[in-house]
């Protein structure tokens, strides 16, 4: 018996919604990492995308755990020479909280074409609404 192995045509794309209300930073970005890539469904297969669309809402009501909120940093150069700019959790939830999520879940995902393919799936809000109703998300639980 041979093994099969999902082509990207045949693999079907089903879209999730998940509230990060009160969910720890860490342990959302693994599981939204997981359903991205696909490793929840029976048909994964490492070198196609197979996973599916995920929509994050309440990015501004995320939880860390311990001092992460002021040692957490985060790193961003300009590319001129000296320009080396940090971040602190924070500092990132005033100016931009949909960050925060982004860099965690990137942090997971493959470094490749692949998981920049699978990185541009996600989809991240502040608040609890979101332009994506016609796709008719399901509620995912984590």
């Amino acid at each position: 018996m041979k093994t099969w192995n999902a082509k990207p045509g045949e693999v079907e794309k089903k879209w999730w919604l998940v509230d990060a209300t009160d969910k720890s930073v860490g342990r959302l970005a693994s599981e939204v990492a997981k359903v991205l890539r696909g490793k929840n469904k029976p048909e994964f297969t490492p070198h196609c995308d197979a996973g599916d669309f995920v929509v994050v809402v309440n990015s501004d009501k995320v939880k860390f755990t311990g001092n992460k909120w002021s040692q957490q940093t985060y790193y961003k150069h300009t590319g001129y020479f000296g320009s080396l700019k940090e971040t602190t959790a924070a500092e990132q939830l005033q100016k931009d909280s949909t960050e925060i999520i982004r860099n965690a879940v990137k942090g997971m995902l493959p470094k490749n074409t692949l998981g920049r393919q699978q990185f541009s799936k996600l989809k991240v809000y502040q608040a609890a609404e979101h332009p994506h109703h016609a796709q008719q998300p399901e509620s995912l639980s984590l």
